[in-house]
């Protein structure tokens, strides 16, 4: 019942006070209660007991209050330590000579010293424990002693501090009223408090401002002493166009007196006081360059050029400064521009002279190529007219051979047959010559089989070089090349007769050398050799090195042919040779791709074709020239074929329609009376008669002619006519032999 009235959670001096309030009220029941029953003496006892509870209880409470005394006594220590401490701490910061502040991590202020704040008045008093550092922040931004940039508002001021607050370590320069600065650095600390530090730099700043006041003096007074020095006029304007800067040197070339150049004077007073005596000159335009000025936008640089009187030139350059003025250069250019005139003058008059000069050399050039077409013309036309009987007399000296029995006159004949043979050899040289002097050689460039060539050079030469005791060889090749093969033949040919014809003993040596993507053909002698002072010359026409060599054996134009056919195929030509000891001739050729050589004899050789008997075969012969029309016909008439002579198409129509038959073969001559042509008579009979072999003889060269014989299915040989050709001809249409 007793600790019903009593709670556990009380204090012990609750607790005994509840008891002692008990006890009191017992006694006094029992002093009052006069039961006879005992209980008063009941009552009594509990009163005991309850003075033996309060007395432990008073005893247990003792020693709660001792124990309390000494938490107490070391609480009261540890609180004096700790305010020591914060005093030291204060005393300390307060020594600092910068103001301090610091920010627990709540961003609630803990302590600042006296120097925090002390040039905003109006903030300091306010710098109590608890103040939030945005509250801070925002009394700052809208202190009377912060002095904002221009353009700033405290808003936008409080929002790049709050901002900058976010970063671990924040150091920037404020300026305060009174022209004061402090510079502000803010530090994290460990528990993500923050420490702010405020120091007044004021002499710092001051003392830099002189500084760079004291550079900027030396530095005005360095650009000035630049200016006067310079040869060059200048003068500096500001962003309102007023002048801040000039040298005397602009003075003495606009011709402004010194006076009128006063700093804070605009450009339009200058430039109308320089307009009145000053010329523009292209590309710009006075107005161009006002509103250069004018232009409130970034002006790129500008140059031009201005004349002041009556002879002097001005160069300008004009160009934006930084911040936002412009500067402007004037240069005395007046020598330059007046070297120039006269440059030009002198330039015109050259100009004037090579013109005439030119007009000169074009009539001359014209005069020569007139000449050197007149020369060409009447060349061809000589070896034309020359061809005509000379084919004829070989014809004629052809057919005598046969007929002739006396050993005297056969050996006569055989030499007219060589002189003529001669006489042959010049004609095509000179055609040949011609040609390619006058650009009209036809080219036709393809693969060339070097074998096949070589073969056909190697028969038709070596009995020239066995005639003359030489060793002669040609080693074969399977080399194909890119050439054109008639010029091809005639560029080998002439280099390996050339070598037999001035080599005496010893031997002749043809081949062929491999190289990357080219070849390389080489003639070898064991010949005199050439002197180093003929070997230009030799290429020339009509000149040879060996005087004494017999004319019959050519007039010097091989090497003449060799050298210009060679330059117009673009196959390098080259020559090594050593006097006594020989010469060696090579030409480069362009290598074509591997294919197998159709000419290759080698591994199947074709048998020699048997003669195809030509007794009572018709030929029709047109041709106007009656020379050359009966020594063809006693040619091929000494080889059994009936012969159908005739001038041209209309006596060949009409023979071939009085004896109603049709020839076997038909020759015509290119060039008939009257402009008519061979090819459009056999165009004709062929149309009439069915598909005869036909072949055009002519002493003409032109590529046409090659190209109109095609389309009419004709062969072309040229005069003076080879018998061995036109019999084989003769033979194939015969037998019917396409090939």
């Amino acid at each position: 019942m007793l600790t019903s009235l009593i709670d556990e959670n009380d204090s012990l001096e609750r607790q005994n006070e509840k008891l002692r309030q008990i006890s009191e009220a017992l006694m006094r029941r029992v002093e009052q209660d006069t039961d006879e029953s005992g209980a008063a003496y009941a009552q009594f006892q509990r009163a005991a007991m309850l003075e033996e509870v309060v007395r432990a209880r008073t005893g247990e409470l003792e020693r709660a209050l001792d124990l309390l005394n000494d938490s107490n006594a070391k609480l009261a220590d540890a609180n004096a330590e700790t305010e020591l401490a914060r005093a030291n701490l204060a005393n300390a910061i307060e020594t600092v000579q910068e103001g301090f502040a610091l920010f627990n991590a709540d961003e609630e202020l803990v302590m600042c010293n006296s120097r925090f704040g002390k040039h905003m008045q109006d903030v300091h008093p306010q710098l109590k424990p608890g103040l939030k550092f945005r509250d801070y922040v925002q009394m700052v931004s809208t202190s009377p002693y912060l002095s904002l940039p221009d353009g700033e508002t405290p808003e936008s001021w409080a929002a790049y501090r709050m901002e900058r607050h976010k970063d671990d370590s924040v150091v920037f320069n404020a300026r305060m009223a009174g022209r004061r600065w402090l510079q502000v650095s803010e530090h994290r600390t460990p528990d993500n408090g923050t420490v702010v530090l405020q120091t007044d730099v004021t002499d710092i700043m001051r003392l830099e401002r002189q500084e760079r006041e004291r550079l900027l003096d030396d530095q005005a007074r360095l650009i000035r002493a630049t200016l006067e020095h310079l040869n060059q006029g200048v003068c500096i304007f500001d962003i309102e166009n007023r002048l801040v800067g000039w040298n005397r040197r602009v003075g003495e070339l606009l011709s402004i007196p010194i006076n009128r150049l006063q700093l804070g004077t605009s450009f339009r007073t200058l430039y109308t006081l320089v307009g009145e005596q000053m010329r523009s000159i292209e590309p710009i335009e006075g107005r161009e360059v006002e509103e250069w000025v004018q232009s409130p936008l970034r002006r790129a640089p500008l140059s031009f050029e201005i004349g002041v009187g009556a002879n002097r030139t001005l160069a300008a350059f004009a160009q934006q400064m930084p911040n936002g003025g412009f500067v402007i250069s004037f240069t005395d250019v007046s020598a330059e521009r007046a070297a120039v005139r006269a440059i030009s003058e002198v330039n015109e008059t050259l100009e004037r002279r090579v013109t005439e000069r030119t007009l000169e050399l074009e009539d001359a050039l014209s005069e020569a190529e007139r000449a050197n077409a007149s020369k060409s013309r009447f060349v061809a036309a000589a070896s034309h007219d020359l061809l005509q009987p000379l084919s004829a007399a070989k014809l004629f000296v052809s057919s005598l051979e046969t007929d002739l029995e006396n050993p005297e006159y056969s050996e006569r004949l055989s030499k007219a047959s060589n002189a003529l043979l001669s006489v042959e050899n010049i004609l095509g040289a000179l055609l040949d010559i011609s040609k390619l002097d006058s650009g009209q050689a036809a080219m036709h460039v393809g693969t060339v089989s070097l074998d096949l060539i070589l073969r056909q050079l190697s028969d038709e030469l070596r009995p020239m070089a066995e005639a003359k005791g030489l060793e002669f060889r040609i080693v074969p090749t399977k080399t194909q090349v890119i050439s054109d093969t008639t010029y091809l033949r005639r560029i080998l040919q002439n280099l390996i007769s050339n070598a037999i014809r001035y080599t005496e003993r010893g031997k002749v040596l043809v081949g062929a050398r491999r190289r990357k993507g080219s070849v390389r053909i080489e003639v070898w002698d064991t010949g005199p050799g050439i002197p180093e002072d003929q070997q230009d010359r030799i290429f020339d026409e009509f000149h040879r090195v060996n005087a004494s060599v017999n004319p019959a054996d050519g007039m010097g134009l091989g090497l003449a042919i060799v050298e210009r056919a060679c330059r117009l195929l673009e196959h390098p030509l080259h020559l090594k040779s050593d006097l006594g000891w020989g010469t060696k001739f090579s030409v480069e050729f362009t290598r074509a791709p591997e294919l197998e050589d159709p000419s290759d004899q080698s591994k199947e050789p074709r048998p020699t074709p048997s003669r195809v008997n030509l007794d009572n075969s018709i030929v029709l012969l047109i041709e106007n020239n009656s020379d050359l029309r009966a020594a063809l016909t006693i040619t091929m008439e000494n080889w059994g074929v009936s012969v159908l002579p005739c001038h041209d198409q209309t006596e060949a129509e009409e023979i071939l329609a009085e004896l109603e038959i049709a020839p076997d073969a038909i020759i015509a001559d290119y060039q008939l009376d009257d402009d008519k042509f061979g090819t459009d008579a056999i165009a004709h009979f062929k149309s009439t008669l069915g598909p005869i072999p036909a072949c055009l003889i002519t002493a003409d060269r032109k590529t046409s002619i090659e190209d109109r014989c095609k389309s009419v299915g004709a062969e072309l040989f040229h005069k003076p006519i080879d018998q061995g050709v036109l019999q084989h001809f003769l033979e194939k249409a015969v037998s019917g032999d396409p090939t």
